[in-house]
């Protein structure tokens, strides 16, 4: 007989990780002294951990602490400090209490959605989106609303269109900059967007993830804009500490305790020792700066170069360290089109149908947070390849 598999087992595949595993796989056949593959797919700083960080969680092991469970909700300490960076950063008070260490930006969503909505209930998103929102939303029986978003909007959803909705979502997620598009939201606009939920009873989930790495405009937290919204945040990308799988959240009273609850009963805690190293990462100011003038030479030279190549249709890139480029002069199937790059440029990018699976076929997204060297070399890489 066969046995019952659950519905949370359709969801889809995340197809940047597919596209690295192939990137992996080409990489790994080129014969010696060819040039290699030019990695602009996955989200991941080419760094590593700040090495204040790292030196942290050295001296914790020397030390021979058993970095055993910590609370639900993170070392007081390292709490205490997340606190500390919004009061400095931003000139917003949260109380430690109301911080939660996570097992990255994605524990910290499960945590979310099953601790403010419920099964059947929609929540809304611009699209292009991050698609593990989507996903872990079907994956927990709540129904994804998309709004679909273009240019004109700078792929940011607007009042305008939350307006429209009818019925009202019981959520709406932002995120800015947002993955894969690197816009934002000026602090004028997410004010509004926090208001207009806070007036029609929908809870507002800000991924402020790429918070950092920004390039001009300024970054604002919904924390600062709304008491009933939940902020998450992480130490992957401007951290450079992806593997660690370090993040947090920043929780309006009334979920604190549902929040801690689910954590203590799904996660226990985050993992000690990455704790340590992320309470430390907070010293590590320059490194991190000498990391993001690394991303914002290479946008530069991507911004430049890749119009030249034929790739001219790139959204504004306030932020984070992706280019999202339409291609549907090009071709209107992503999915395909970045094969063959891998294949016959050697270059690897994540199709669009990833972030927008109803438009993306006429889109891709190119991340810029590899070495500089390749970054230079990818536009003439494309363009030779498209002169084929």
């Amino acid at each position: 007989m066969a046995l019952k598999v659950g519905k949370g087992a359709e969801a889809p595949p995340f197809l940047v990780m597919d596209v690295i595993a192939a990137a992996n796989a080409r990489e790994a056949a080129l014969p010696p002294g060819a040039p290699g593959v030019l990695r602009m797919e996955v989200g991941q700083p080419s760094t590593g951990a700040p090495r204040g960080a790292a030196e942290a969680a050295i001296r914790a092991l020397q030390e021979g602490a058993p970095l055993g469970y910590t609370e639900a909700f993170g070392l007081r300490s390292l709490r205490e400090r997340i606190a500390g960076h919004y009061r400095e950063k931003y000139g917003v008070a949260v109380p430690p209490s109301c911080v939660a260490v996570t097992v990255g930006a994605s524990g910290a969503f499960p945590l979310a959605f099953l601790a403010a909505f419920d099964v059947g209930d929609r929540v809304a998103m611009a699209a292009p989106f991050y698609p593990p929102y989507a996903n872990i939303l079907t994956a927990l029986g709540m129904v994804p609303q998309v709004l679909p978003c273009d240019a004109s909007t700078r792929f940011q959803p607007t009042v305008a269109m939350l307006e429209a909705l009818d019925p009202r979502p019981a959520g709406l997620i932002v995120a800015s900059p947002c993955n894969p598009a690197g816009t934002m939201l000026s602090r004028e606009e997410l004010a509004a967007i926090a208001d207009w939920c806070e007036r029609n009873g929908v809870r507002l989930v800000s991924d402020e993830i790429y918070h950092g790495l920004s390039y001009g405009m300024e970054e604002s937290t919904a924390a600062g804009c709304s008491d009933s919204a939940i902020v998450v945040n992480s130490f992957s990308k401007y951290f450079s500490m992806t593997g660690w799988r370090i993040g947090w959240m920043v929780l309006p009273e009334d979920l604190v305790r549902p929040v801690e609850c689910l954590a203590q009963n799904m996660f226990i805690s985050a993992p000690h020792i990455a704790q340590v190293a992320a309470e430390a990462a907070f010293g590590c100011a320059e490194e991190l700066e000498a990391n993001k003038a690394v991303y914002a030479r290479n946008r530069a030279l991507l911004l430049r170069g890749l119009p030249e190549a034929g790739f001219d249709r790139l959204a504004e890139a306030d932020g984070a360290f992706y280019l999202w480029a339409d291609i549907g002069h090009l071709t209107n199937n992503s999915v395909e089109f970045t094969a063959r790059m891998l294949a016959e440029a050697g270059i690897a990018a994540t199709p669009g149908v990833d972030f927008d699976p109803a438009r993306g076929g006429r889109f891709l997204r190119f991340s810029y947070c590899g070495a500089e060297a390749a970054m230079a070399e990818a536009p003439g890489r494309l363009r030779d390849w498209l002169k084929r």
